[in-house]
Parts: structure tokens; sequence; C-alpha cells
């Protein structure tokens, strides 16, 4: 059973405040992680677990300053449509989770840094890693993409939402390291992010609640730390 109506819970202040930080997130924040990366990894791989613990527990905060609301609001829906909830994150682990072991077998001329450097980073810090990587980068990233982005064009077209909201997730999490390494092969890592992006997506769409997305998000993460041996 699926959830039967579709709302954004979102106000309009809230609206407006989400756009100042979705471009913060998106052209600022960016860069102060690439600054922060280069300063601190050339000195101590401890106080850069601890930076990057930070850099997202000021993401948390600003994102809970920004939607509250609309937070608050899905969290008592993650509790009215529990059921949903459950069964769309149980099927997103499966489906998504199977789809992107599938994915890693595709000979890409490049691999996905992202689980190495959490792997080096639980070795370092395990208990701050921990937090960053179930709870800080999930909310933080559902809010932004499933909230506000999909909730906004969702307003507008379905298929529209599902479809960009998942492209720019997916984008987002391998563009930087293009940048950072002057490689644009690394945009191929994309498609490793494609199933587990339209997974989320469409746990959005059919429990409604970002709480579900967020610990659908952060199976993931489980998964590929549990895949690393942690």
């Amino acid at each position: 059973m699926f959830r039967r109506s579709w709302k954004l819970n979102m106000t309009a202040s809230e609206k407006q405040r989400g756009l100042v930080f979705i471009l913060l997130y998106m052209l600022v924040f960016p860069r102060l992680s690439e600054w922060l990366q280069r300063r601190f990894a050339q000195e101590d791989e401890l106080l850069l677990t601890q930076t990057n613990v930070v850099y997202y527990g000021v993401l948390f905060a600003l994102a809970l300053l920004a939607f509250w609301n609309l937070l608050k609001k899905d969290f008592s829906g993650l509790l009215d449509w529990l059921p949903e909830n459950l069964t769309a994150i149980v099927a997103g682990v499966v489906l998504g989770g199977g789809a992107r072991l599938g994915m890693e077998f595709l000979p890409l001329p490049v691999r996905d840094p992202a689980p190495l450097q959490y792997a080096e980073q639980f070795h370092l810090s395990p208990g701050p890693t921990l937090v960053l990587i179930l709870l800080l980068i999930p909310l933080v990233e559902e809010t932004v993409y499933r909230g506000y982005i999909y909730g906004h064009l969702r307003e507008y077209s379905r298929p529209l939402a599902v479809v960009l909201s998942t492209l720019l997730y997916a984008f987002f999490q391998v563009w930087r390291y293009a940048l950072s390494f002057g490689d644009m092969r690394y945009l191929l890592l994309i498609l490793l992010y494609l199933p587990s992006s339209l997974a989320l997506t469409l746990c959005y769409e059919s429990a409604g609640s970002i709480w579900g997305c967020t610990v659908l998000h952060a199976g993931f993460n489980a998964l590929a730390l549990f895949a690393l041996g942690l």
C-alpha cells in the first residue's frame, strides 16, 4: 500500500529560505569543502575527518533552520505512513542496492573514490564517521534533492521531478572528483549513483517523507561500509 496523495509540506517563506540554502549548498560550500580537503589532508587525516564532521554539522544546522517546518511535518508523515515508508525503504535497499552492486561490474576507466575515503575516515575516527555518513550527510542531501528540488518540480510534473532530481543527485556526487583530479572521466561514475538516486526519489514519491529517504540513504551508506569489510 502506497501513499494515496502527494503534497509538498513547505511554506512560502521556507521556499525562499530554501532557495538561499540551495544556492549556498551547490555553489559556495563545495568550494569550501575542496579547500578544507586540500588544507588538512596534507597535515593530519584525523583532523580532516573531524573537519568533515563539523562541515556537515554546519550544513545540518542550516538545513534545520531553512526547512524546519518541512522536516517537522514530514516526521509526522513518517509516523502516519509508517508501513508505506518501511515498505519503500526495504524495496529501495533490495532493488536500488542490488542495482548498484550490479553497476560495480561496469568496465569504467576510473574508480569511485568515496568508499575508500569513508573507509580511511572510519579507521581513524569511527564514531564521528558513523554520525557523518549515517545521519548528517543523508539528512542534508535528502532535504536538498528530494525535499526541495523534487518537491518543487513535483508540483508541475512528476516525470520531470523524477528525472531531474535523480540526475542532479548523481551528478553532484561525482563532479567534485572530475574537478579535483582534472579528469572528466570521473563523470562516468554518475552511472554508479543512478540506481540509488532513483530508489531514493521513488521512496519519497511513494511514501512521502524525507525521513524515510534519510533512513534509506543511511542504509546505502552502511552497505558501502559493509562491502569494504568494516
